[in-house]
């Protein structure tokens, strides 16, 4: 067989391949004749064949074949096979494969070898792929090692004893002899290892941490002859004396000088002399700095000792190099809660640091200018950071935004003051703000009485300028809502106040609603806001017609609520007033943050929350009632009916239409009802009788019927009397699915005749299981005083296979026991 090529050549070779499937080619080839090599037992070319293979693994192709071998090569007694067998060991073998515990006898014999460069590639082997069982076996002879005199080996001993005691830690008690000699080394090398191991050692356990505190003197003797010793070629970098030495000792000194009054007290002096004594115009002389920085946090050091760390950061900032002013911002967003008036000195660099082009270091400076705000900077760093939202990337945007809300309602020294700025914000960056931030202002606004006449100024101002940003929108229409006469009036007296009329003030409200930039929200905000000033304005009949436009508007949110506008118009103009009149001061929840309005108006949604609001005067017993019948006029029952909590509140005006040919147009619809919290509603028949509609209800002897029975989905319904009001009949609707699938986001509706009254509880669930394995249940209360005969129409909505099903049907064969 021809010797095989050289690792030279092959590399020569694999580099002239033009294409990825070219290499693979000649890898594959080259594989072939390795393999084909390892089984004809060729000793002689052996360690040629690993060494290629193993340049093959770190281009990444498969080597798993050449475990055995690199074995092979370990046993062999040349020290270059040794080498190339070794390397492989690292490379190819780990605990996980279970022909590495082959490889602990050699390794014990070669820790015993005559040569110390066997002996290294031994330790250096162990140390870097040794299993825990390996550790335990060879852990005496690592031991051994580490109290030889020869250099060379105690600084691999070390190293191998940190892997030692990183996989056996009970192991840690038997190097503790040989670890407090190696200080005294003269050599850097083992010096190095030696401050490695204790530091590990010390992580990990506090007995030992404890014990090596004695040896803080030691370490700063160490590290003061560094610092003070001259010129060395052996070991200097860039003018400095062996920094990497350096950095150990100051990380094994913050770890002992932590929690610990004594240590401390050691290393404050000299901890200074390398905070004064260091060159700062190199890297390597920053990097010590850093550490230095570091190991003063974290230690119990003096305050004197803690100004000149965090001056030290402050010199950073100011580095030409991004890396070290972004380690600067970090370490000082660390340290800005313990030192915060030091750190306050630094104040105008970090604010020039947001106007840095790297967007991390911008990121670091804002959080860290937020850290900075107090109640005596509040007014200059708002100013600072709300020129950084005016011109910074979307990206920082929100929670830019986010904080100036945060830090304006921690600090704002007026409520003025607060309502422009968070203006300001809305203006500048009223896309990125969080979903609460419309709230949050409307409940400031709310509570602000003095400043009512001022802020539906500025903001009715701020709408003629710009609509397009939602949430300012937003907060300016509900505030003209609510304070529109205060706007057309003129009252405003901290400023200048403008000349408005109303029907200025309604042509900015109607554009609100045609306009392509406003959401459906805002349309919700804007035609709410035009109810309200029916109260405050004189022009009515112009609200009138804009709420009658809307009552057929393709948005069904905003159709209902013209609908139901429209309603208090007619039959219970009488009531408007009330229910129309300014919201009252709103109370805050205990927050760390943003102040949230407490949701007892409803929901948050600006519309829902101002037509839920129950007027202060209380309403005689007759009023009430009529509440109830809100949205039906003279010729409409309504239903009132608990959803469960999934699905939408605006699902209520899907009623509208349900009834068709039974003359009926009204349906559950919460949002315009005041007496009644979307929580729980409250029993639509309380009056009716003395006792409780719960109690006593016993079975009659009804028959049960299938009203509906299509597409897979059945639905039954049983009946039931009540005792204390037999007017009132009680079905129990089953709703079941025979087909293979399940069906989600179900919901039953019902309407009836207006000579009926009826009230839909919550279903058990809003999934029909499939195949008939579960049914849905849910009560429908009907009373019926005229003892007419039933009917029914229903309309059925869910979700199945993916797609959205809606279906009506009308129930007219009730069995008469029911309803006679």
């Amino acid at each position: 067989m021809p010797a095989p090529i050289r690792l030279r050549e092959l590399i020569r070779t694999i580099r002239t391949a033009r294409t990825q499937a070219e290499e693979r080619e000649m890898i594959q080839k080259e594989c072939a004749a390795i393999r084909s090599s390892f089984r004809e037992e060729d000793n002689t070319y052996r360690c040629r064949n690993v060494a290629k293979l193993l340049y093959m693994h770190m281009l990444g192709y498969p080597a798993h074949f050449g475990q055995l071998e690199c074995l092979k090569l370990i046993a062999s007694q040349k020290f270059t096979d040794k080498r190339i067998g070794y390397l492989g060991a690292m490379l190819l073998l780990d605990e996980r494969q279970d022909v590495h515990l082959l490889m602990t006898n050699c390794i014990k014999n070669d820790l015993n070898h005559s040569t110390q460069y066997v002996q290294g590639l031994a330790l250096c082997t162990l140390g870097c792929m040794g299993s825990s069982e390996m550790c335990r076996d060879l852990a005496g002879e690592v031991e051994k090692l580490l109290k030889t005199s020869n250099s060379y080996l105690r600084k691999k001993a070390a190293l191998c004893a940190v892997h030692v005691i990183r996989k056996v830690p009970e192991l840690m008690e038997m190097f503790l002899p040989a670890t407090k000699n190696l200080l005294s080394e003269k050599n850097h090398g083992v010096l190095h290892t030696s401050v490695v191991l204790l530091t590990e050692m010390c992580e990990r356990s506090p007995d030992m941490l404890a014990h090596f505190r004695k040896l803080v003197p030691q370490l700063v003797r160490i590290l003061k002859n560094l610092i003070m010793s001259g010129y060395s070629p052996e070991h200097d970098v860039s003018g400095i004396s062996d920094p990497f030495l350096q950095v150990r000792i100051l990380r094994l000194l913050r770890i002992l000088g932590k929690s610990d009054d004594d240590s401390s007290e050691a290393m404050n002096d000299i901890l200074a002399q390398v905070a004064t004594n260091t060159e700062t115009s190199k890297n390597v002389g920053n990097a010590i700095l850093y550490e230095t920085v570091l190991t003063i946090m974290d230690i119990k050091s003096e305050s004197g000792l803690r100004v000149l760390a965090i001056n030290i950061l402050g010199r950073f900032l100011l580095n030409n190099d991004k890396n070290i002013r972004y380690v600067a911002l970090t370490s000082l967003l660390k340290t800005v809660q313990t030192d915060h008036n030091a750190v306050q000195r630094h104040r105008s660099t970090i604010v020039d640091c947001l106007k840095d082009l790297d967007v991390s270091i911008k990121r670091r400076a804002m959080e860290l200018s937020f850290a900075l705000v107090n109640g005596n900077n509040i007014r200059g760093m708002m100013k600072e950071l709300l020129y950084f939202l005016d011109s910074c990337d979307p990206e920082f945007k929100a929670d830019c935004a986010s904080g100036v809300f945060l830090a304006a309602e921690k600090y704002a020294p007026s409520k003025r003051w607060h309502i422009d700025t968070i203006m300001r914000v809305l203006t500048t960056a009223g896309s990125y703000v969080r979903d609460d931030s419309v709230p949050n202002l409307i409940q400031l606004i709310t509570n602000s009485v003095e400043m009512h006449a001022y802020t539906v100024q500025r903001l009715y101002k701020a709408l003629l300028d710009d609509i397009s940003q939602q949430p300012l929108v937003q907060v300016a229409s509900w505030c003209i809502g609510e304070y529109g006469d205060l706007l057309v009036s003129g009252q405003c007296e901290e400023e200048e106040p403008i000349q408005v009329t109303e029907d200025e003030v309604l042509d900015v409200l109607e554009g609100l609603l045609v306009s392509n930039l406003s959401t459906p929200v805002t349309r919700g905000y804007s035609l709410t806001a035009i109810m309200k000033l029916s109260t405050r304005f004189s022009s009515v009949n112009r609200i009138k017609k804009v709420v009658s436009i809307y009552g057929s508007s393709i948005d069904v949110e905003l159709q209902q609520r013209a609908v139901e506008y429209n309603a208090l118009f007619k039959k219970y103009d009488h009531m408007r007033p009330a229910l129309l009149e300014r919201m009252p001061i709103m109370e805050k929840t205990a927050s760390n943050g943003p102040t949230e309005i407490v949701q007892t108006n409803g929901e948050t949604e600006p519309s829902t929350v101002e037509a839920k609001h129950p007027p202060p005067v209380t309403q005689p017993t007759s009023q009430a009632n009529d509440l109830l019948d809100l949205l039906g006029g003279n010729d409409v029952v309504p239903v009132i009916q608990t959803t469960i909590p999934t699905k939408p509140a605006s699902a209520g005006g899907e009623l509208l239409d349900l009834l068709g040919d039974l003359s009926l147009s009204g349906g559950p619809a919460p949002a315009p009802a005041p007496s009644v919290p979307t929580s729980q509603p409250p029993f639509l028949l309380d009056g009716l009788t003395s006792q409780p509609l719960f109690n006593d209800i016993a079975a009659a002897g009804i028959p049960s019927m299938t009203a509906y029975n299509k597409n897979g989905l059945k639905i039954d319904f049983t009946f039931e009397r009540a005792n204390p009001n037999p007017n009132i009949a009680v079905i129990t609707i089953h709703a079941s699915n025979s087909t293979e699938a399940e069906m989600t986001d179900f919901v039953f509706q019902a309407a009836v005749p207006k000579t009926f009254q009826l009230q839909l509880l919550s279903p058990s669930s809003n999934v029909v299981p499939a195949l008939n394995q579960g049914t849905v249940t849910q009560v429908i209360r009907v009373l019926n005083p005229q003892k007419q005969q039933l009917r029914m129409r229903i309309k059925l909505t869910y979700t199945h296979k993916g797609s959205a099903v809606q279906d009506l049907a009308e129930v007219n064969n009730f069995p008469p026991q029911s309803w006679q």
